[in-house]
């Protein structure tokens, strides 16, 4: 339950009690901070508190904006404060104070007048992080005297709240085709969904069901099929940007919709590569390597972002020769396009999936889509390593962390990195390529069946463990755990390729699928401020050096059950990352977020 509370003397005339309860709060009224005081210690002790000032004269929205947003433990716009459960007793320690302190003339309280502001003053004085939304031209103010009040209420009713909402539910960043393409009206169906009751959760539900029939028609392997599947893909799409719009709109952010967020564009985009291998293999045509190449290539390509970005998550502005070009061809409209369409975006890429899906043939769209991804993964990597190359920035300690958890290091390099740190004398992203590079070389140049990737999986074991002996603060140590990704997902590929069972392709994409979740489920936990996932999780699965030995070790000792190998250990994997992430995401420390970065 929500409480308002409106202090001062009522204005006559003023609509703000109402729109409070539009807001979904039982409103009381106190004359002053005393008054006030002893209403908020009969409000239960859970449930959102806000203060509002009786003057208050803005927009609806803005209100909206500044009490309602479940991301942040307070809130405040001018006029108005809010607190959740863990700032409550914050909040009564400031009003108890406002209420004890003598007002100019002797009084033994002061008026409600400005309470809410001092409020919100008071909280940020003890450390709490008080949330204050860019209300860009929304009204939010407390006039005084009449005509500033009139002034104040043509102020409102000449800007159109709805407008704003509707244009604020947009991501600030996208790509051109969802800019252009999907939210002129997605936008549209977000507020239909909101009128109606619509959750996030369940506009997202239904648009991982519409991927998954996608994918379903694509397996058919017939022409209709194919036209269906793309369609479909399509609306999906449509309705996950509509899921984040509702969100926005609404502010109906959860730890639910965060995990169902970061985690179904990946399980509908994979779907569907499973879908059009199926129905490829229909028609005759086994793909499945292409497939799990688009797979690992796209995983690979987020990593690299992931990794980047937090290690640079703690540094001040980029001032190295290469921001200032991106800056200054940022001031130039079609570039700022064309370089978000060069990166591939999920709006582009799935349109791009969809029409080829629709008017060509699988293995056409896979190729296609590996060699734009290849592309666009060049383009973004070159930049990448250009700005920290010519960035004299200090890694900090939670950058440094942060690499280390994204490295998926697992007990066998726990284990050897205390006996190889005083060899560690290559910078670790040299040690890591030069594993990733022996372990792929030997696998892909041995004949099958020979000891050659076993021998290559003990040197990518020892380089992997040499690479992260020491903190990855240098200035390309990001590049660590893309490296690390992509060894783990290019043998297991290589391997699944010259098996002699064709289901081992099938149980390869899998299993990578599965390691692929616990690298994304990393990846949000650390964004939300939540850190890695336990230890325990990680050793658990073995980490990436363990996972790559056992699979060349089952390669070796067992071909003609590999399929199954693989097939046990994808579900093993999956069953016990799945079980976590949902424990931990459900769960009350979860991070309420919604992702305003970059497309993915």
């Amino acid at each position: 339950m929500s409480t308002a509370i409106v202090t001062g003397q009522p204005v006559p005339g003023s609509p703000i009690e109402g729109e409070l309860r539009t807001l979904g709060f039982d409103v009381r009224t106190a004359s002053d901070a005393a008054e006030a005081a002893a209403l908020l210690r009969t409000v239960p002790a859970t449930g959102r508190v806000a203060l509002v000032d009786a003057g208050f004269v803005g927009h609806l929205h803005a209100l909206r904006l500044g009490l309602t947003d479940p991301r942040f433990p307070a809130g405040a716009v001018p006029g108005a404060v809010t607190v959740q459960d863990a700032s409550r007793a914050a909040l009564t320690r400031a009003l108890e104070a406002e209420a004890g302190r003598p007002a100019p003339g002797g009084a033994a309280v002061r008026t409600g007048t400005g309470l809410p502001d001092r409020l919100a003053g008071a909280l940020e004085a003890e450390g709490v992080a008080v949330h204050r939304p860019e209300l860009g031209s929304l009204v939010a103010r407390v006039p005084l005297a009449p005509q500033e009040r009139s002034e104040a209420r043509q102020a409102v009713a000449a800007v159109d709240d709805e407008a704003i909402r509707l244009r604020t539910a947009v991501k600030s960043r996208d790509g051109f085709f969802t800019t252009y393409c999907i939210s002129p009206y997605s936008r549209y169906l977000a507020r239909w969904c909101a009128r109606r009751g619509l959750t996030p959760n369940q506009v997202t539900t239904a648009s991982l069901l519409t991927a998954l029939i996608a994918a379903g028609c694509a397996a058919t392997g017939t022409r209709a099929g194919f036209v269906a599947a793309g369609l479909l893909l399509l609306f999906s799409f449509v309705l996950d940007c509509t899921d984040g719009q509702l969100a926005r709109y609404s502010l109906q952010y959860s730890t639910l919709g965060a995990w169902l967020d970061a985690t179904f564009d990946r399980a509908k985009e994979y779907a569907y590569y499973a879908g059009l291998a199926l129905g490829a293999a229909r028609g005759g045509d086994d793909v499945w390597a292409l497939a799990l190449g688009a797979m690992a290539l796209q995983t690979c390509r987020h990593v690299v972002d992931f990794s980047f970005n937090e290690a640079n998550h703690d540094a001040e502005a980029n001032t190295s020769p290469t921001a200032a070009l991106s800056g200054r061809l940022d001031s130039v409209g079609w570039t700022v396009w064309l370089r978000r369409m060069i990166v591939l975006p999920i709006g582009e890429r799935w349109a791009l999936i969809a029409v080829l899906t629709a008017v060509t043939t699988p293995r056409i769209t896979f190729v296609v889509l590996l060699i734009g991804c290849a592309l666009a993964a060049a383009y973004t990597t070159a930049g990448r390593l250009l700005r920290s190359l010519t960035r004299k920035a200090e890694r900090t300690d939670r950058a440094a962390q942060a690499l280390a958890d994204l490295a998926d290091t697992g007990p066998l390099a726990e284990a050897l990195t205390p006996r190889l740190r005083p060899f560690a004398k290559l910078p670790a992203p040299a040690v890591a390529a030069l594993g990733g590079v022996i372990l792929v070389a030997v696998t892909a140049l041995t004949p099958a069946g020979s000891a050659g990737p076993l021998l290559g999986a003990v040197a990518y074991v020892l380089c992997s463990s040499l690479a992260v002996s020491r903190p990855l603060t240098g200035a390309l140590d990001w590049l660590v755990p893309p490296f690390f990704r992509a060894a783990e997902y290019g043998v297991i590929l290589l391997l699944a390729a010259r098996a002699e069972d064709s289901g081992a392709l099938p149980a390869a994409f899998g299993l990578v699928a599965a390691v692929a979740y616990h690298h994304y489920d990393t990846v949000y936990r650390i964004r939300g401020g939540s850190g890695a996932p336990p230890r325990a999780l990680v050793r658990a699965t073995g980490g990436h050096e363990g996972r790559v030995l056992l699979v060349t070790a089952a390669s070796l000792l067992a071909p003609s059950g590999f399929t199954v190998a693989l097939t046990v250990l994808a579900v093993v994997v999956a069953l016990v990352v799945l079980a976590e992430s949902i424990r931990f995401w459900v769960s009350a420390g979860a991070p309420a977020v919604h992702d305003e970065g970059e497309p993915a």
